[in-house]
């Protein structure tokens, strides 16, 4: 015959230690209420199980009705964890476990037979495994594949209970078969959920990762990419090109006059242009592949169809940048930008000489009187960059005003209206 005192007093020990280090780990992270529903979860089933345990030594209410109400609650603690993990609210049927219990137990033909609660108990536990599968599920599957383990345990759990349930009913066992049985299913479960434990660990272990993966690649002011991020996305965007017969485009934004804005409003109102400008750009910028290069200077790469599609998305955000209103609290900043454009077929394009050219596309800009936008066609962004003066050589290099009068005569220069 099953112990089934043992087994609970074992079941209980292990969700109360569990139920211990969750609360502790909320307690680091208070933010995190996933931590603090999930304790709960294991201290509301160690407790039903606890007092089903006593049963005999304490009122039979307590033990059966009230016992098992609380250990069905501690799965409905659960789905609100996995539910608040995703940052979702939670939902009615979250309570559904220990609301079929109390619906079914105070039946005449249940409460008084033994094998019928046991059933009743299985079905709402059952019910549970399914709101916990379903819960799993709400989050992003494809993204984090430890989900769909997850998410199966607690099928197969569901199953579990419900068999057993079955079986049961089909079967009318004793009190002693019914006993071995709903002992045993109840183990059963006690593993499996041990098992999703463990995934739960490693899904929030993804996910800590990819969260630190991302804080190395992200602007911790602004919350764009930084220049490593940015960079890295160089490869997909000349792929992506490639395949669609289109040309890469680097763009390379400078806000202009920043020191006079830092000089004049403080450096916390030069932080809320930068933050300011980022949101606004990364919304024109094909798949948010912009980023801060440092400073006041950020970048984009995109696919475009030609020259005049990246100019397009480069003046859109200049003038949307010259009319959006930069509130300090105490005044409004008035800010705007230069822009500077290299294109190249996705076959050429290299990134250290679209930077180079887009780089040198932006110095014109800033010579054109700014608040403007200067491309550099393929031709353009191909030729060399000019030599820099040097003292000892005594050479001279084109001068800014060269520089634009010769793209105004290829009509490369755009400036505001």
């Amino acid at each position: 015959m099953f112990n089934i005192a043992t087994g609970l007093a074992i079941w209980c020990s292990e969700a109360m230690t569990l139920a211990l280090v969750l609360f502790v780990a909320w307690r680091h992270n208070v933010r995190n209420e996933a931590y603090l529903y999930w304790g709960l979860g294991f201290l509301l089933t160690g407790i039903g199980f606890a007092m089903i345990a006593m049963r005999g030594q304490v009122p039979s209410v307590l033990s059966i009705e009230i016992g098992n109400a609380i250990a069905l609650l501690g799965q409905s603690a659960w789905v609100a964890g996995f539910l608040a993990l995703d940052r979702k609210k939670i939902e009615w049927w979250a309570l559904l476990p220990p609301a079929i219990w109390l619906a079914g137990v105070f039946l005449p033909w249940v409460n008084s037979d033994y094998s019928n609660r046991v059933v009743l108990y299985n079905l709402a536990s059952a019910t549970g495994a399914t709101a916990l599968a379903l819960a799993v599920a709400a989050g992003d599957m494809r993204r984090e594949r430890t989900r769909v383990k997850l998410m199966s345990v607690f099928v197969i759990q569901g199953c579990l209970c419900f068999g057993s349930a079955l079986t049961m009913a089909l079967t009318v066992p004793s009190d002693i078969e019914a006993t071995n049985l709903g002992g045993a299913s109840a183990m059963a479960s006690a593993f499996l959920l041990t098992i999703a434990f463990a995934f739960t660990c490693r899904l929030i272990m993804e996910r800590s990762e990819r969260h630190l993966r991302a804080l190395t690649l992200t602007d911790s002011l602004t919350g764009v990419l930084n220049r490593r991020g940015l960079l890295g996305y160089f490869g997909a965007i000349q792929e992506k090109a490639h395949d669609e017969q289109r040309q890469v485009a680097v763009m390379l934004f400078d806000l202009d006059h920043f020191k006079r804005v830092n000089d004049r409003f403080g450096h916390q109102s030069g932080d809320a242009v930068l933050t300011a400008f980022a949101h606004m750009a990364r919304q024109y910028i094909p798949n948010n592949i912009f980023g801060r290069m440092g400073g006041e200077e950020f970048a984009a790469f995109a696919a475009v169809t030609d020259q005049t599609e990246a100019e397009a998305i480069a003046e859109a955000i200049r003038t949307e940048f010259c009319r959006l209103p930069v509130s300090t609290g105490e005044a409004i900043v008035p800010a705007t930008v230069s822009i500077g454009i290299a294109l190249a077929s996705s076959i050429e394009a290299n990134i250290d000489k679209l930077i180079s050219a887009a780089d040198r596309a932006l110095y014109a800009a800033k010579g054109a009187g700014r608040n403007c936008t200067v491309t550099f066609g393929e031709a353009e962004a191909a030729a060399p960059a000019p030599a820099t003066p040097s003292t000892t050589a005594g050479e001279l290099v084109p001068t800014v005003d060269d520089q634009v009068e010769a793209l105004r005569r290829m009509g490369t220069l755009s400036r505001a209206g």
